[in-house]
């Protein structure tokens, strides 16, 4: 099922989220219209506060970058109850766009090496080094799950920058292929 995104200024995307366990409701269901809610809005990631969930819960589809970068090729995986446990110190700067922040892309400075632990949707433990784009696709939508969003990490001028954008969507004003819920 193709679920409705929530856009800046909902009040879930700026919340803590809670862990699952196996038995949380209909989980295999929720995944499954994540993914589906995350292609249709042609997106490569998206995180469970995006859809209105206070959850851990996170899915990644980096295959569609597979024909520029080749290591991603069959790369669709979920993301429950994640930890970043240590970020390496080198850092770069590269464009990010979000499906909650809809027309805008800022450049944002990430670490490029990330050590993270996660279970997947069969609840097997994942303990891994994740560098490169992966990495960063990550750590944002993880950011999500801690009540954060890309537009944090700028700074205070290009906040200036995007602010009428911002203040745009806080008042219902967004426009974009995919359903949103908006707070207007």
């Amino acid at each position: 099922m193709i679920l409705p995104i929530y856009v800046y200024g909902q009040p879930v995307l700026r919340k803590e989220t809670e862990e699952i366990t196996p038995d949380y409701p209909n989980l295999k269901e929720l995944i499954e219209s994540m993914f589906a809610t995350m292609d249709k809005a042609e997106g490569c990631g998206l995180a469970a506060p995006q859809i209105g969930l206070p959850i851990r819960l996170v899915v990644i589809d980096l295959d569609t970058l597979s024909d520029d970068y080749p290591q991603y090729k069959g790369y669709r995986r979920v993301f429950i109850n994640q930890q970043l446990i240590e970020a390496g110190e080198e850092t770069d700067s590269k464009e990010e766009g979000c499906l909650s922040l809809p027309g805008i892309h800022e450049p944002v400075r990430r670490p490029t090496r990330i050590h993270v632990k996660y279970f997947d949707e069969n609840w097997q433990e994942h303990d891994e080094w994740v560098d490169g784009f992966e990495a960063r696709c990550m750590q944002h939508e993880f950011d999500h799950l801690e009540g954060k969003m890309f537009i944090d990490h700028l700074a205070g001028l290009r906040k200036q920058m995007i602010k009428g954008k911002l203040t745009a969507m806080l008042k219902g004003n967004v426009r974009c292929s995919y359903r949103v819920k908006t707070i207007k």
